[in-house]
Protein backbone atom coordinates (compact mmCIF):
# COMPACT_ATOMS: atom_id res chain seq x y z
CA UNK A 1 0.00 0.00 0.00
CA UNK A 2 2.79 2.20 0.56
CA UNK A 3 4.40 1.43 -2.24
CA UNK A 4 1.85 1.76 -4.41
CA UNK A 5 1.29 5.55 -2.86
CA UNK A 6 5.01 6.39 -3.78
CA UNK A 7 4.50 5.16 -7.19
CA UNK A 8 1.03 7.40 -7.56
CA UNK A 9 3.47 10.16 -6.22
CA UNK A 10 6.01 9.72 -8.55
CA UNK A 11 3.96 9.86 -11.58
CA UNK A 12 2.14 13.10 -10.22
CA UNK A 13 5.42 14.76 -9.53
CA UNK A 14 6.75 13.37 -13.26
CA UNK A 15 3.14 14.77 -15.07
CA UNK A 16 3.90 18.08 -13.30
CA UNK A 17 7.41 18.50 -14.69
CA UNK A 18 6.43 17.29 -18.16
CA UNK A 19 3.44 20.31 -18.01
CA UNK A 20 6.13 22.50 -16.57
CA UNK A 21 7.76 21.62 -19.69
CA UNK A 22 5.64 21.57 -21.88
CA UNK A 23 4.11 25.40 -21.07
CA UNK A 24 7.70 26.75 -21.48
CA UNK A 25 8.54 25.35 -24.76
CA UNK A 26 4.91 26.62 -25.72
CA UNK A 27 5.80 29.99 -24.58
CA UNK A 28 9.38 30.20 -26.24
CA UNK A 29 7.58 29.24 -29.29
CA UNK A 30 5.26 32.35 -29.20
CA UNK A 31 7.72 34.37 -28.25
CA UNK A 32 9.82 33.57 -31.40
CA UNK A 33 6.71 33.47 -33.89
CA UNK A 34 5.62 37.41 -32.83
CA UNK A 35 9.53 38.52 -33.49
CA UNK A 36 9.25 37.04 -37.04
CA UNK A 37 6.72 39.40 -38.96
CA UNK A 38 7.28 37.49 -42.19
CA UNK A 39 5.33 34.24 -40.36
CA UNK A 40 1.82 33.84 -39.16
CA UNK A 41 0.47 35.96 -36.43
CA UNK A 42 4.08 37.88 -36.05
CA UNK A 43 3.56 41.36 -37.62
CA UNK A 44 4.97 42.99 -34.56
CA UNK A 45 7.90 44.62 -35.87
CA UNK A 46 8.89 46.39 -32.90
CA UNK A 47 9.53 43.14 -31.38
CA UNK A 48 12.08 42.80 -33.22
CA UNK A 49 15.73 44.03 -31.22
CA UNK A 50 17.91 44.38 -33.88
CA UNK A 51 15.60 46.03 -36.92
CA UNK A 52 17.11 48.60 -38.65
CA UNK A 53 15.49 51.65 -38.26
CA UNK A 54 13.41 53.17 -40.97
CA UNK A 55 15.35 55.53 -43.40
CA UNK A 56 13.52 58.78 -44.57
CA UNK A 57 15.21 59.37 -47.87
CA UNK A 58 13.92 62.94 -48.35
CA UNK A 59 15.19 63.84 -44.56
CA UNK A 60 18.51 62.37 -45.25
CA UNK A 61 18.58 64.77 -48.54
CA UNK A 62 17.97 67.87 -46.42
CA UNK A 63 21.04 67.11 -44.22
CA UNK A 64 23.14 67.14 -46.67
CA UNK A 65 22.00 70.31 -48.47
CA UNK A 66 23.96 73.72 -47.33
CA UNK A 67 21.47 76.97 -46.92
CA UNK A 68 21.57 77.97 -50.41
CA UNK A 69 20.58 75.02 -52.22
CA UNK A 70 17.77 74.88 -49.31
CA UNK A 71 16.87 78.21 -50.07
CA UNK A 72 16.68 78.38 -54.10
CA UNK A 73 14.27 75.29 -53.99
CA UNK A 74 11.96 77.63 -52.80
CA UNK A 75 11.89 80.06 -55.72
CA UNK A 76 10.80 79.22 -59.23
CA UNK A 77 12.05 82.09 -61.52
CA UNK A 78 11.85 83.17 -65.58
CA UNK A 79 14.55 83.00 -67.94
CA UNK A 80 14.85 85.52 -71.06
CA UNK A 81 14.80 84.83 -74.63
CA UNK A 82 15.21 81.45 -76.69
CA UNK A 83 18.26 80.19 -75.35
CA UNK A 84 19.88 79.73 -72.18
CA UNK A 85 22.49 82.63 -70.76
CA UNK A 86 24.85 83.84 -68.00
CA UNK A 87 21.74 84.78 -65.76
CA UNK A 88 20.59 81.67 -66.31
CA UNK A 89 23.13 79.65 -65.83
CA UNK A 90 23.86 81.99 -62.36
CA UNK A 91 20.13 80.83 -61.36
CA UNK A 92 20.68 77.23 -61.69
CA UNK A 93 24.89 77.11 -60.62
CA UNK A 94 25.20 79.32 -58.42
CA UNK A 95 21.75 79.92 -56.54
CA UNK A 96 20.16 76.67 -57.26
CA UNK A 97 17.25 77.56 -57.98
CA UNK A 98 13.77 75.23 -57.95
CA UNK A 99 12.48 75.56 -61.23
CA UNK A 100 11.77 77.88 -64.57
CA UNK A 101 8.82 79.27 -66.08
CA UNK A 102 8.70 79.91 -69.42
CA UNK A 103 6.34 82.09 -71.54
CA UNK A 104 5.62 82.94 -75.03
CA UNK A 105 8.74 84.83 -75.41
CA UNK A 106 10.95 82.07 -74.69
CA UNK A 107 9.01 79.87 -76.99
CA UNK A 108 9.69 80.24 -81.25
CA UNK A 109 8.77 76.56 -82.47
CA UNK A 110 8.61 73.33 -81.73
CA UNK A 111 12.41 72.60 -81.74
CA UNK A 112 13.51 75.57 -80.06
CA UNK A 113 11.69 74.77 -77.33
CA UNK A 114 12.42 71.31 -76.58
CA UNK A 115 15.99 72.61 -76.75
CA UNK A 116 15.74 75.30 -74.37
CA UNK A 117 14.17 72.34 -71.84
CA UNK A 118 16.95 69.86 -72.65
CA UNK A 119 19.30 72.80 -72.36
CA UNK A 120 17.78 73.88 -68.55
CA UNK A 121 18.22 70.21 -67.60
CA UNK A 122 21.85 69.63 -68.73
CA UNK A 123 22.87 72.58 -66.68
CA UNK A 124 20.82 71.44 -63.61
CA UNK A 125 22.82 68.25 -63.64
CA UNK A 126 25.42 69.44 -61.52
CA UNK A 127 22.60 69.64 -58.68
CA UNK A 128 21.33 67.03 -57.18
CA UNK A 129 17.60 67.99 -57.36
CA UNK A 130 15.94 68.04 -60.35
CA UNK A 131 14.15 71.41 -61.81
CA UNK A 132 10.38 72.22 -61.63
CA UNK A 133 9.77 73.37 -65.49
CA UNK A 134 6.82 75.07 -65.48
CA UNK A 135 3.96 76.75 -67.88
CA UNK A 136 0.21 78.26 -67.62
CA UNK A 137 -1.39 75.85 -70.04
CA UNK A 138 -5.01 76.75 -69.33
CA UNK A 139 -6.38 76.37 -73.01
CA UNK A 140 -7.91 79.19 -74.74
CA UNK A 141 -6.13 82.41 -74.62
CA UNK A 142 -3.22 81.23 -71.68
CA UNK A 143 -1.68 78.99 -73.62
CA UNK A 144 2.46 78.66 -74.11
CA UNK A 145 3.15 75.74 -76.58
CA UNK A 146 4.27 76.38 -79.93
CA UNK A 147 1.94 77.79 -82.91
CA UNK A 148 1.90 74.41 -84.71
CA UNK A 149 -0.13 72.68 -82.23
CA UNK A 150 -3.44 73.27 -82.02
CA UNK A 151 -4.93 75.07 -79.53
CA UNK A 152 -6.95 73.95 -76.76
CA UNK A 153 -10.86 75.19 -75.85
CA UNK A 154 -11.35 77.60 -73.10
CA UNK A 155 -12.47 76.49 -69.65
CA UNK A 156 -15.34 78.45 -70.50
CA UNK A 157 -16.96 76.29 -73.15
CA UNK A 158 -16.06 72.99 -71.32
CA UNK A 159 -17.80 74.41 -68.76
CA UNK A 160 -21.50 74.75 -71.20
CA UNK A 161 -20.72 71.23 -71.97
CA UNK A 162 -21.10 70.38 -67.78
CA UNK A 163 -19.38 67.09 -68.53
CA UNK A 164 -16.69 65.18 -66.54
CA UNK A 165 -15.59 62.93 -68.91
CA UNK A 166 -14.94 65.75 -71.08
CA UNK A 167 -12.92 68.15 -68.65
CA UNK A 168 -10.87 64.80 -67.64
CA UNK A 169 -10.04 63.92 -71.08
CA UNK A 170 -8.88 68.10 -71.18
CA UNK A 171 -6.52 67.50 -68.37
CA UNK A 172 -5.20 64.74 -69.87
CA UNK A 173 -4.00 66.24 -73.48
CA UNK A 174 -2.90 69.34 -71.45
CA UNK A 175 -0.37 66.98 -69.50
CA UNK A 176 0.01 65.05 -72.35
CA UNK A 177 1.21 68.46 -74.60
CA UNK A 178 3.78 69.64 -71.18
CA UNK A 179 4.53 65.82 -71.29
CA UNK A 180 6.02 65.34 -74.50
CA UNK A 181 8.06 68.47 -73.82
CA UNK A 182 9.63 67.18 -71.11
CA UNK A 183 8.06 69.70 -69.13
CA UNK A 184 6.61 68.44 -65.42
CA UNK A 185 4.43 71.26 -63.91
CA UNK A 186 0.82 73.16 -65.43
CA UNK A 187 -0.03 75.89 -63.53
CA UNK A 188 -3.82 74.82 -63.96
CA UNK A 189 -6.84 74.33 -63.69
CA UNK A 190 -8.61 77.78 -62.51
CA UNK A 191 -11.10 77.03 -59.41
CA UNK A 192 -11.98 80.77 -59.57
CA UNK A 193 -15.94 81.05 -60.10
CA UNK A 194 -16.91 83.14 -62.62
CA UNK A 195 -19.08 85.28 -60.43
CA UNK A 196 -18.50 88.81 -61.60
CA UNK A 197 -19.32 89.67 -65.18
CA UNK A 198 -16.77 92.33 -65.12
CA UNK A 199 -13.73 90.50 -64.25
CA UNK A 200 -11.63 90.38 -67.23
CA UNK A 201 -8.86 89.07 -66.32
CA UNK A 202 -10.20 85.21 -65.45
CA UNK A 203 -13.71 85.39 -67.84
CA UNK A 204 -13.24 82.67 -70.00
CA UNK A 205 -10.75 81.42 -68.18
CA UNK A 206 -12.98 79.82 -65.61
CA UNK A 207 -15.49 76.74 -65.91
CA UNK A 208 -18.69 78.63 -65.14
CA UNK A 209 -19.80 80.59 -62.34
CA UNK A 210 -21.08 78.29 -59.48
CA UNK A 211 -19.13 76.60 -56.78
CA UNK A 212 -20.84 73.08 -58.21
CA UNK A 213 -19.34 73.24 -61.67
CA UNK A 214 -16.52 74.30 -61.16
CA UNK A 215 -15.95 71.52 -58.57
CA UNK A 216 -16.36 69.17 -60.70
CA UNK A 217 -14.92 70.32 -64.06
CA UNK A 218 -11.84 71.84 -62.32
CA UNK A 219 -11.22 68.60 -60.27
CA UNK A 220 -11.58 66.41 -62.97
CA UNK A 221 -9.13 68.28 -65.53
CA UNK A 222 -6.75 68.28 -62.17
CA UNK A 223 -6.99 64.50 -62.42
CA UNK A 224 -6.68 64.58 -65.74
CA UNK A 225 -3.34 66.40 -65.76
CA UNK A 226 -2.56 64.36 -62.48
CA UNK A 227 -3.09 61.06 -65.01
CA UNK A 228 -0.13 62.08 -67.39
CA UNK A 229 2.80 62.69 -64.29
CA UNK A 230 2.52 66.29 -64.50
CA UNK A 231 1.63 68.60 -61.38
CA UNK A 232 -1.15 70.55 -61.29
CA UNK A 233 -1.17 73.77 -59.29
CA UNK A 234 -4.73 75.24 -58.82
CA UNK A 235 -5.36 78.68 -58.27
CA UNK A 236 -5.92 81.47 -57.56
CA UNK A 237 -6.60 80.55 -53.67
CA UNK A 238 -8.41 82.17 -52.28
CA UNK A 239 -10.64 82.88 -55.33
CA UNK A 240 -10.15 85.68 -57.85
CA UNK A 241 -13.62 85.37 -59.86
CA UNK A 242 -15.37 88.60 -58.39
CA UNK A 243 -12.76 91.26 -58.76
CA UNK A 244 -12.51 93.93 -61.10
CA UNK A 245 -8.48 95.16 -60.98
CA UNK A 246 -6.24 92.71 -62.75
CA UNK A 247 -3.89 91.64 -60.62
CA UNK A 248 -0.96 91.90 -63.27
CA UNK A 249 -1.63 96.20 -63.13
CA UNK A 250 -2.61 96.84 -58.95
CA UNK A 251 -3.99 95.78 -56.48
CA UNK A 252 -7.76 94.01 -56.33
CA UNK A 253 -9.53 94.23 -53.12
CA UNK A 254 -12.35 92.38 -52.13
CA UNK A 255 -14.88 92.79 -49.42
CA UNK A 256 -15.94 89.58 -48.21
CA UNK A 257 -16.04 88.03 -44.38
CA UNK A 258 -15.02 84.07 -44.07
CA UNK A 259 -18.34 83.18 -44.16
CA UNK A 260 -18.77 84.74 -47.69
CA UNK A 261 -15.38 82.62 -48.47
CA UNK A 262 -16.41 79.17 -47.17
CA UNK A 263 -19.49 79.44 -48.45
CA UNK A 264 -18.36 80.20 -52.12
CA UNK A 265 -15.37 80.32 -52.82
CA UNK A 266 -13.16 77.98 -50.80
CA UNK A 267 -15.30 75.65 -52.00
CA UNK A 268 -13.68 74.48 -54.97
CA UNK A 269 -10.10 74.60 -53.55
CA UNK A 270 -11.78 72.74 -50.26
CA UNK A 271 -12.82 69.65 -52.73
CA UNK A 272 -9.87 69.98 -54.62
CA UNK A 273 -7.52 69.13 -51.12
CA UNK A 274 -10.29 66.27 -50.62
CA UNK A 275 -9.18 64.95 -53.96
CA UNK A 276 -5.34 64.65 -53.46
CA UNK A 277 -4.48 68.50 -55.44
CA UNK A 278 -0.44 68.23 -55.22
CA UNK A 279 0.07 72.26 -55.33
CA UNK A 280 -2.34 75.85 -54.84
CA UNK A 281 -0.93 79.35 -56.17
CA UNK A 282 -1.87 82.08 -54.04
CA UNK A 283 -3.92 85.14 -55.69
CA UNK A 284 -2.65 88.84 -54.91
CA UNK A 285 -5.76 89.51 -53.40
CA UNK A 286 -6.28 91.72 -50.12
CA UNK A 287 -9.51 90.97 -48.34
CA UNK A 288 -9.29 93.64 -45.56
CA UNK A 289 -11.94 92.01 -43.03
CA UNK A 290 -9.50 89.14 -42.74
CA UNK A 291 -6.23 90.89 -43.49
CA UNK A 292 -6.22 94.88 -43.89
CA UNK A 293 -2.48 94.94 -44.49
CA UNK A 294 -1.20 92.21 -46.94
CA UNK A 295 -2.70 90.33 -49.67
CA UNK A 296 -3.91 86.36 -50.03
CA UNK A 297 -0.15 85.63 -51.41
CA UNK A 298 1.70 86.64 -47.90
CA UNK A 299 -1.33 86.51 -45.60
CA UNK A 300 -0.67 84.08 -42.54
CA UNK A 301 -4.09 84.49 -41.65
CA UNK A 302 -5.31 83.25 -45.19
CA UNK A 303 -2.57 80.89 -45.88
CA UNK A 304 -1.72 79.38 -42.36
CA UNK A 305 -4.91 80.05 -40.60
CA UNK A 306 -7.37 79.34 -43.18
CA UNK A 307 -5.74 77.11 -46.09
CA UNK A 308 -3.49 75.12 -43.82
CA UNK A 309 -5.18 74.75 -40.38
CA UNK A 310 -8.84 74.96 -41.26
CA UNK A 311 -8.71 73.36 -44.74
CA UNK A 312 -6.13 71.26 -43.88
CA UNK A 313 -4.02 71.31 -46.98
CA UNK A 314 -0.53 69.43 -46.31
CA UNK A 315 0.88 69.97 -49.81
CA UNK A 316 2.97 72.80 -51.78
CA UNK A 317 1.64 76.23 -51.69
CA UNK A 318 3.24 78.85 -53.96
CA UNK A 319 2.73 82.47 -54.70
CA UNK A 320 1.22 84.10 -58.08
CA UNK A 321 4.37 85.96 -59.70
CA UNK A 322 5.75 88.56 -57.25
CA UNK A 323 6.96 90.98 -60.86
CA UNK A 324 3.24 91.66 -60.95
CA UNK A 325 1.90 94.87 -60.74
CA UNK A 326 -0.27 94.06 -56.97
CA UNK A 327 3.43 93.66 -55.70
CA UNK A 328 5.81 95.76 -57.40
CA UNK A 329 3.50 98.89 -57.44
CA UNK A 330 2.70 98.36 -53.51
CA UNK A 331 5.18 96.54 -51.91
CA UNK A 332 9.00 95.78 -51.62
CA UNK A 333 9.44 92.58 -53.55
CA UNK A 334 12.49 91.29 -51.87
CA UNK A 335 10.32 91.35 -48.30
CA UNK A 336 7.14 90.13 -49.86
CA UNK A 337 8.84 86.93 -50.92
CA UNK A 338 10.09 87.07 -47.18
CA UNK A 339 6.91 88.01 -45.65
CA UNK A 340 5.25 84.90 -48.01
CA UNK A 341 7.40 82.25 -46.38
CA UNK A 342 6.98 83.28 -43.30
CA UNK A 343 2.87 83.27 -43.29
CA UNK A 344 3.21 79.78 -44.81
CA UNK A 345 4.11 79.47 -48.68
CA UNK A 346 6.54 77.44 -49.59
CA UNK A 347 7.66 78.66 -53.06
CA UNK A 348 7.77 81.79 -54.19
CA UNK A 349 7.17 82.66 -57.90
CA UNK A 350 9.02 85.35 -59.77
CA UNK A 351 8.88 84.95 -63.44
CA UNK A 352 10.46 88.42 -64.94
CA UNK A 353 13.34 90.46 -64.64
CA UNK A 354 16.57 88.65 -63.33
CA UNK A 355 17.60 91.63 -61.21
CA UNK A 356 14.36 90.68 -59.71
CA UNK A 357 15.03 87.75 -59.07
CA UNK A 358 18.26 87.67 -57.24
CA UNK A 359 16.86 90.31 -55.26
CA UNK A 360 14.26 87.98 -54.31
CA UNK A 361 17.42 85.05 -53.61
CA UNK A 362 18.92 87.17 -51.83
CA UNK A 363 16.32 88.68 -48.96
CA UNK A 364 15.35 84.61 -48.41
CA UNK A 365 19.32 83.81 -48.08
CA UNK A 366 19.94 86.87 -45.45
CA UNK A 367 16.39 86.14 -43.69
CA UNK A 368 17.15 82.59 -43.33
CA UNK A 369 20.75 83.43 -42.11
CA UNK A 370 19.96 86.05 -39.61
CA UNK A 371 16.84 83.42 -38.14
CA UNK A 372 14.16 86.37 -39.78
CA UNK A 373 12.99 82.57 -41.39
CA UNK A 374 13.25 80.24 -39.08
CA UNK A 375 15.26 76.91 -39.60
CA UNK A 376 12.52 74.74 -39.13
CA UNK A 377 10.32 77.05 -41.43
CA UNK A 378 12.91 76.50 -44.36
CA UNK A 379 13.33 72.67 -43.90
CA UNK A 380 9.52 72.04 -43.65
CA UNK A 381 8.81 73.76 -46.80
CA UNK A 382 12.12 72.39 -48.72
CA UNK A 383 11.21 68.79 -47.67
CA UNK A 384 7.50 69.69 -49.31
CA UNK A 385 9.00 71.13 -52.46
CA UNK A 386 11.40 67.54 -52.69
CA UNK A 387 8.40 64.86 -51.53
CA UNK A 388 6.71 66.62 -54.64
CA UNK A 389 9.56 65.94 -56.94
CA UNK A 390 9.79 62.72 -55.69
CA UNK A 391 6.54 61.93 -55.95
CA UNK A 392 6.27 62.26 -59.68
CA UNK A 393 9.53 61.00 -60.59
CA UNK A 394 11.09 64.67 -61.46
CA UNK A 395 14.77 64.40 -63.65
CA UNK A 396 17.32 65.65 -65.72
CA UNK A 397 16.98 63.45 -68.69
CA UNK A 398 16.07 64.82 -71.97
CA UNK A 399 13.39 64.14 -74.55
CA UNK A 400 14.56 63.73 -78.24
CA UNK A 401 11.88 64.55 -80.28
CA UNK A 402 8.14 65.93 -79.90
CA UNK A 403 5.25 64.14 -82.09
CA UNK A 404 3.16 67.56 -82.93
CA UNK A 405 1.33 65.16 -85.64
CA UNK A 406 0.21 63.07 -82.38
CA UNK A 407 -0.79 65.41 -79.91
CA UNK A 408 -2.46 67.35 -82.81
CA UNK A 409 -4.72 64.32 -83.63
CA UNK A 410 -5.39 63.73 -80.12
CA UNK A 411 -6.67 67.78 -80.04
CA UNK A 412 -8.33 67.58 -83.05
CA UNK A 413 -10.71 64.15 -82.00
CA UNK A 414 -11.97 66.21 -79.03
CA UNK A 415 -13.46 69.14 -81.47
CA UNK A 416 -14.30 66.47 -83.61
CA UNK A 417 -16.06 64.31 -80.51
CA UNK A 418 -17.85 67.79 -79.11
CA UNK A 419 -18.08 70.57 -82.34
CA UNK A 420 -19.25 72.34 -79.82
CA UNK A 421 -15.93 73.82 -78.15
CA UNK A 422 -15.05 75.13 -81.42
Amino acid sequence: MHKRRIITLAIAILALVLGILYALYQGGNSNNNSALPNQQGGNNSSMLPNAPPKVDPIAEQLKTMSLEEKVGQLVIVGTDGYEINENTQRLIQTYHVGGFILFQKNIRDTQQMLDLVNSLKKTNAINETPLFLALDEEGGRVSRMPADLQKMPTSQKVGKQNNPDLANRVGEILGQELKAFGMNVDFAPVLDIFSNPQNTVIGDRAFGSTSELVSELGIQTMQGIQAQSIIPVVKHFPGHGDTTVDSHVGLPKVEYDLERLKNFELIPFSNAIAQDADAIMLAHILIPQLDPDYPASFSKTLITDILRDDMGFEGVVITDDMTMGAILENYEIGQAAVKSLQAGSDIVLVCHDFAKEEAVLQAILTAARTGEISTGKIDKSVYRVLALKKKYALSNQSVESVDVQKINAKIAKLYEDYPALK
